[in-house]
């Protein structure tokens, strides 16, 4: 029977340095493990040197096991389609795994135990599982109601207008109603899911500054603290529920999939509720609000989309590289490799950096420039690559798709302001606030 991957992960040795002496000098001026240094955005010259100057750059994490920082499109690519050699399950695929008892544990547990952090062969099985709800014929259904969605989102900031922030009231919204549909979620739990996101927004930045002996505000852990463990007790009562009365939404199939032929144990459905949240919510959020400031910096992309509205579906994977809201995700090596000459060992970290790999010059031509006609946009790694390629990147596509359709319909002049702000957060592109005009 599969143990869960909090109990089996290999916990990072702090201060481990790496078997091999690196060969690139990693660029100074950006630290990659500081959430706080993502706050004015992602680093995009900073992945630039490091593609041409160090590849495979060795990063220390204080407190935690460093890495090595994979900046280039191919070597991103190569190690998403390679899991033997590059495990999820082995190390988890964020920065760090803690040692267990170390603190927030069932989140922590929950962060570990996702269908994301697993490996052949439980992966692809649980995959399938779910695929019910990402079909194109139960998407072009849920688009209908997306329409719909979209077009009182906007009336209501056309009532709040001329100036509104887009996050609040259009990008935070539209991603929650749409995996609310697909849950099955009621409509009265609906705003709670919202609060709970902003408080995992945060739970990275927290948890570091904590173990790095920072002050945090007894208000804000104690918020925090009641905010995660009233999530993961909806989590547990709702898929308890689906269990004993199934209904057709994906909250059921998450509650009745199985993993060799045993259902979910608690820690697994923990972490799927978690997966769900944050993965359903986060990255489509960030999408639309990264795509209205970059329709507002390259006019003359926005200009050909008000010409020529039937541009926006080759619009949005142009956007989503671009923006590439999930910053990074990270393996641990099962066994000795070499990555752009860089010798590495068993048992050694590799992060991904996708916003570095969709900006690779050898891959996009031009790429610091928004070209809504770009022929090869479609290859962005936004959405991972290989067996764990994002099971909803249909559902982001989509929802992009009616959101801009409906949003230059309606207000063609319609730009940022420039006021916008970014949380803490070096996992995911995490754009808190972004003030846009109506232009009404």
């Amino acid at each position: 029977m599969l143990q869960p991957v909090s109990e089996t992960a290999l916990v990072d040795i702090p201060d481990a340095g790496p078997s091999h002496a690196p060969i690139y000098q990693t660029p100074d001026g950006f630290d990659l493990a500081d959430n706080n240094a993502f706050t004015s955005g992602q680093p995009f010259d900073y992945y630039k040197r490091l593609r041409e100057e160090a590849p495979a750059a060795w990063t220390p994490v204080p407190l935690a096991a460093g890495y090595w920082a994979i900046s280039r499109y191919d070597d991103v690519k190569r190690i998403e389609l390679d899991p033997e050699t590059f495990s999820s399950q082995r190390g988890g695929i964020n920065m760090a795994t803690a040692e267990r008892g170390s603190g927030h544990e069932r989140l922590a547990g929950a962060a570990l135990n996702t269908l994301i952090s697993l490996d052949r062969p439980y992966h692809v099985p649980l995959r399938m599982q779910h695929r019910a709800f990402f079909t194109p014929d139960y998407i072009a259904e849920l688009r209908k109601k997306v329409e719909v969605k979209v077009d009182e989102l906007l009336d209501d900031m056309e009532r709040k207008g001329p100036v509104v922030d887009m996050v609040k009231n259009f990008s935070e919204q539209l991603p929650l109603f749409t995996l609310c549909e697909m849950l099955g979620v009621d409509e009265k739990d609906r705003p709670k899911i919202v609060r709970w996101m902003h408080y995992l927004e945060l739970a990275s930045h927290m948890i570091t500054e904590q173990a790095q002996g920072r002050k945090i505000s007894y208000v804000f852990l104690a918020k925090f603290l009641w905010n995660v463990r009233q999530m993961f007790r909806y989590g547990e009562s709702v898929l308890q529920d689906r269990r004993a009365n199934p209904r057709n939404d994906l909250l059921t199939a998450i509650a009745q999939a199985e993993i060799d032929g045993e259902p979910l144990s608690q820690d697994f459905l923990d972490g799927a509720w978690l997966l769900i949240i944050f993965a359903g919510n986060d990255t489509t959020r960030n999408s639309l609000s990264g795509t209205m400031r970059l329709l507002t910096e390259f006019p003359e992309q926005k200009q050909k989309l008000l010409d020529d509205p039937s541009k926006i579906k080759q619009m949005v994977p142009e956007a989503i590289r671009m923006v590439s809201p999930v910053i990074f995700m990270r393996r641990t090596l099962m066994a000795d490799t070499e990555i752009a000459g860089q010798k590495m060992s068993e048992g050694e970290k590799v992060i991904m950096y996708y916003g570095s790999a969709n900006r690779d010059s050898s891959v996009f031509e031009n790429p610091d420039q928004f070209d809504i006609e770009r022929e090869n946009s479609g290859d962005h790694l936004s959405f991972g690559a290989g067996p764990h390629v994002c099971l909803g990147q249909r559902v982001a596509n989509m929802q992009l798709e009616v959101a801009y359709e409906k949003i230059l319909s309606r207000f063609p002049n319609i730009k940022f302001t420039g006021n916008w702000s970014q949380a803490p957060n070096n996992f995911v592109n995490a754009i808190s606030k972004l003030e846009v005009d109506l232009g009404t």
